[in-house]
C-alpha cells in the first residue's frame, strides 16, 4: 500500500475509534444498559485485518493513549489501573492501558492470514476482543494484586463475565459483517 493511503486509512480508523468512544459513552451514560460492552476495538481489529499488524498496532497504541486520557479526565474508581496521572495510579497502568490494546492489533492480522474466509473473519473478532479482556485483566492480576489478593477465581469469573461475552460476540458478527464491505482492491 502506498504511503498516502496508509496514513489515509489510518487517519479513518482513528475519526471512527473517537466516533465510537464518543457515542458509546454518551448512549452507555444516557440509557442504563445492565452490560456495557468496549465496542472502540472494533476498528482496530477490522484494520489489522484489512492493512496489516504495523497499522493495526498504531490504532491500538491510539486506543491505550484514549484510554488513559479519558480516565485521566473522567475519574472513576478503576482510572488509576489505566492512568498514572490519578491517585493509586503508577507505571503499571500505562502497561495496562497500552500493552493489551496494542496486541490487539496484532493477533487479528495472523488469525485471518491463517483463516482467509469469513469463519476466519469472526475467529479475528472473537480472539482480538479477547486479547484485550484477557491481558487487561491479567495486568491487573499481575501488577495489582491486592484487588484479586492471590484468589485466582474471582480473576477466572472476570474473564467470562457477560460484558466480555457480548463484546466477543458482537466483535466476531462486526467484523465478519463489516470487513467484505471494506475490502477495496488496491491499484
Amino acid at each position: 500500500m502506498r504511503k498516502s493511503n496508509s496514513t489515509a486509512a489510518l487517519a479513518i480508523f482513528l475519526a471512527a475509534m473517537l466516533v465510537i468512544h464518543w457515542l458509546s459513552g454518551f448512549v452507555f451514560n444516557i440509557f442504563p444498559f445492565v452490560i456495557r460492552p468496549t465496542l472502540i476495538h472494533i476498528p482496530v481489529i477490522i484494520a489489522s485485518i484489512r492493512y496489516g499488524p504495523k497499522t493495526g498496532m498504531i490504532l491500538g497504541f491510539f486506543m491505550g493513549l484514549i484510554s488513559m486520557v479519558t480516565n485521566t479526565i473522567f475519574i472513576q474508581p478503576t482510572s488509576y489501573l489505566f492512568t498514572p496521572f490519578v491517585e493509586n495510579g503508577n507505571w503499571a497502568s500505562l502497561v495496562i492501558a497500552f500493552i493489551p490494546r496494542i496486541l490487539i492489533g496484532l493477533f487479528p492480522y495472523f488469525i485471518y492470514r491463517w483463516l482467509p474466509n469469513r469463519f476466519g473473519l469472526g475467529l479475528a473478532g472473537i480472539l482480538g476482543s479477547l486479547t484485550n479482556t484477557f491481558f487487561v485483566l491479567s495486568g491487573i492480576f499481575l501488577l495489582f494484586p491486592a484487588i484479586y489478593q492471590g484468589n485466582l477465581q474471582p480473576f477466572l469469573a472476570a474473564i467470562l463475565t457477560t460484558n466480555s461475552f457480548a463484546e466477543m460476540l458482537l466483535a466476531g458478527f462486526i467484523t465478519a459483517a463489516a470487513f467484505p464491505i471494506l475490502k477495496i482492491k488496491e491499484k
